[in-house]
């Protein structure tokens, strides 16, 4: 299992707009802007779909996804990527549901991603840039 540093969770938690990575069966690769991205824990994200197409239907056929982080003041930048399950119905979707419209009440958070982190790179420019850091 792997968990995230407080450096990373720091991060993290400036970050307000996530570029979200996918690709299909056959490598047709995706990336989307996702908003409600959130960390519920040091080794599990919950990604909120709402209008998620090709995001969605790439998990489905291959459920690794990787998130990009990058915050401009402390120029802290990660890759983390990790195995995705998607849920439409029980409690940790009912809480993602209620988050999500108690921020924005028209959106419609048909699916609940839970990815649990399996690697973290570097991605700041400099000799260290792609380099595995968990």
């Amino acid at each position: 299992m792997v968990m995230l540093t407080a450096e990373m969770k720091e991060t993290f938690g400036k970050i307000k707009l996530f570029p979200v990575a996918t690709a299909s069966k056959s490598g047709v690769p995706n990336v989307a802007p996702i908003a409600f991205v959130m960390l519920v824990s040091d080794d599990t994200i919950w990604l909120a779909d709402n209008y998620m197409n090709k995001t969605l239907a790439n998990v489905s056929e291959n459920p690794q996804i990787a998130i990009y982080l990058w915050e401009p003041e402390t120029k802290k930048c990660f890759q983390i990527k990790g195995k995705v399950e998607v849920r439409t119905s029980g409690p940790d979707f009912e809480k993602m549901q209620a988050m999500v419209k108690g921020k924005k009440p028209d959106a419609p958070a048909k699916s609940l991603f839970v990815m649990k982190v399996t690697e973290v790179f570097s991605c700041a420019p400099g000799p260290a840039a792609g380099k595995k850091v968990l």
